[in-house]
């Protein structure tokens, strides 16, 4: 990996300061946009992210670091604020749109040259409006932070996260560059050199903010969800204020959202087999792999469990965040 300074013009972007090579296989750059690598598709849309959204009481914002479980909570969060316009399973919408559609980032929302019609039409989407992020929090437009907008943070243990983002990486990438060895995908990674990184600022922007303001952020962790789904999709659903009735519980309203929304289902259907979403215009199919969890003991060595520990336990000492089943 190398880095140097921008050749850009520094009064035009102020923030970007330095660049890295292609480690990571793909088709951009990753720029340090002030304390964070944004990849190079993304710096305009982050700017304009950061200087023309205005958000609304009813906002929900999904969140989180790439490879952390964002489609699947996109799709629960989808499923659960409308579940009661969207009672019967036969027709929802997640059936026949890809999450990523219904719940859109607002780095691919922001995109290009931003004109006032496009933030016209994006007041005037019905409430609740559903947007994803992998913005830090410190560089989310104030308008996030200041209103009573609701957000939702996923979080993955760093060993999982890494073994995602390789093996996602590697799949995504053009034809013309060769894969990345696991160990040098490591080392980056180690760094904090990853889309949206350092993965430690990132996960404690938000974990913070979750402690300060429980009823304006929820931190949920990845092995949580998947260890009772159940339990967290109800806990999402009191926190957007949604809860689920006595009778929609006895009638399994619960249990179909999490069925609609599982690993399983959402791979098979139609919709997420085909097409391309985002500024990148990544296939649908690569979204989904395992969906699994402690997936990195298969291809963690000896010497990488301790060297990411180390790293774990410096960066999050004393802040209350773990992580379960992990060294």
């Amino acid at each position: 990996m190398s880095s140097i300074a921008s050749k850009g013009n520094a009064e035009e972007k102020p923030v970007l300061s330095l660049y890295t090579d292609k480690s990571w296989p793909s088709h951009y750059y990753l720029h340090l946009f002030e304390s964070f690598w944004c990849p190079s598709i993304h710096v305009e849309a982050v700017e304009n992210f950061q200087k023309h959204f205005q958000a609304k009481e009813s906002d929900v914002i999904v969140a989180s670091f790439p490879k952390s479980g964002t489609i699947w909570l996109k799709a629960l969060t989808f499923a659960i604020v409308n579940h009661q316009r969207f009672s019967s399973l036969e027709n929802h919408p997640l059936l026949t749109s890809n999450p990523h559609d219904l719940v859109p980032f607002l780095e691919s929302v922001f995109g290009g040259n931003i004109q006032d019609h496009q933030i016209q039409l994006l007041d005037s989407k019905p409430d609740p409006r559903l947007f994803g992020t992998h913005t830090p929090f410190p560089y989310l437009p104030e308008s996030i932070k200041e209103s009573n907008c609701k957000i939702i943070y996923i979080c993955r243990n760093p060993y999982d996260n890494f073994v995602s983002a390789w093996v996602y990486f590697n799949k995504i990438k053009p034809e013309s560059l060769p894969a990345i060895p696991m160990d040098e995908a490591f080392e980056l990674y180690c760094n904090g050199i990853l889309d949206y990184g350092p993965w430690w600022s990132h996960m404690l922007g938000y974990w913070k903010e979750s402690i300060a303001k429980p009823n304006k952020v929820l931190f949920i962790k990845y092995d949580d969800l998947t260890e009772d789904t159940n339990f967290q999709v109800k806990r999402i659903a009191d926190f957007f204020g949604c809860s689920f009735t006595e009778e929609e519980e006895k009638n399994g309203t619960v249990e179909n959202i999490i069925q609609l929304c599982s690993f399983e289902k959402m791979k098979d259907l139609a919709v997420n087999k085909s097409g391309k979403v985002g500024i990148a215009a990544v296939d649908k199919s690569k979204f989904f792999r395992k969906g699994e969890t402690g997936d990195w003991v298969n291809h963690f060595s000896p010497s990488m469990i301790e060297k990411l520990s180390k790293i774990v336990e410096e960066k999050l000492q004393g802040s209350g965040l773990s992580f379960k089943n992990c060294p």
